[in-house]
């Protein structure tokens, strides 16, 4: 069972509200009691870390889309299917932390893991 803080909101509903962007993440991370969490450290670190993959993939794409002009319908579809990749991810971070449940992503959970110092 999650505790719930002097804010009324129990671990568990931070640890799903951090997953909405890097921003409530930081944010937790930094004020305490939040910072004291162990649960709320790491899903605020695998918040982040999610955040900047996302971007780098992003990224990737659009420079990918920019340099093949043969490509052009297929650059559509590709950011179509990174954007649902990238919800569906999310909200399947949001709601296993929600449940009380640690999901460690491949990679991205041993690094927040580390981070967090569970």
């Amino acid at each position: 069972m999650s505790e719930t803080t002097q804010s009324g909101l129990s671990e568990n509903a931070i640890g799903a509200i951090v997953y909405i962007s890097f921003i409530p993440a930081v944010v937790f991370l930094l004020l305490p009691p939040y910072n004291s969490s162990l649960s709320v450290r790491f899903h605020s670190w695998q918040s982040i870390f999610l955040s900047v993959v996302a971007f780098v993939v992003l990224l990737m794409a659009d420079i990918f889309a920019t340099t093949t002009s043969f490509f052009g319908s297929f650059s559509a579809i590709l950011f179509k299917l990174i954007g649902l990749a990238w919800i569906l991810t999310w909200i399947f971070c949001a709601l296993n932390a929600l449940n009380g449940k640690r999901l460690k992503l491949p990679v991205l959970g041993a690094l927040a893991e580390k981070q967090a110092g569970v």
